[in-house]
């Protein structure tokens, strides 16, 4: 019973951003993990992991006690500052997206571990919208129709507003949205 009572007080816990974290495409993004235990360590193993979907994950970089050792594939990409657990990517590609696992092993006088996971949506920067007119010499007052297609060449998550004079336009017998 003592025994167990022990392994409870020396609980590690590992905190992590419990929503998804959105990263700038070609920007750095910090993952940020805060992890504390009141056990005496002697080793302190933290190592990242990345999982996009249907794939197994893949070994980052790790370190133990202060030193680092990455994947040599990634090893200009991600930074590890122990004792401290946060991971910086740097520069982040749409092909970063997915799931990042950390894993903290504490040993002492046994080993304790914990893992989470932090989910990772990369955002591409919408680009200047261009604006196309149909016919392009424009309509006469209250004759025929005029269609205005906007595009933009990049973005995720693009949403277009229609505005006049500042004012949203809502679908109506004058404007009609597709």
């Amino acid at each position: 019973f003592f025994h167990f009572y022990a392994g409870i007080c020396s609980a590690l816990k590992l905190t992590v951003p419990s929503h998804t974290i959105h990263g700038i495409e070609g920007q750095p993004l910090h993952l940020s993990v805060d992890y504390n235990f009141n056990a005496t360590a002697s080793e302190i193993q933290i190592i990242w992991l990345f999982e996009r979907s249907q794939s197994n994950p893949k070994y980052l970089l790790g370190s133990v006690n202060q030193r680092v050792v990455p994947d040599l594939e990634y090893q200009h990409k991600f930074t590890l500052m122990p004792p401290n657990a946060s991971l910086r990517i740097n520069p982040l590609h749409l092909s970063d997206e997915g799931n990042y696992i950390v894993k903290v092993n504490v040993r002492g006088n046994g080993t304790i571990a914990a893992s989470q996971k932090i989910q990772v949506a990369v955002d591409v920067p919408v680009t200047k919208p261009t604006v196309h007119t149909e016919p392009s010499s424009g309509v006469v007052e209250y004759v025929g129709n005029i269609t205005l297609k906007c595009t933009v060449d990049r973005g995720t998550r693009v949403v277009y507003q229609w505005m006049k004079n500042g004012k949203r336009l809502h679908a109506g017998p004058n404007y009609i949205f597709s």
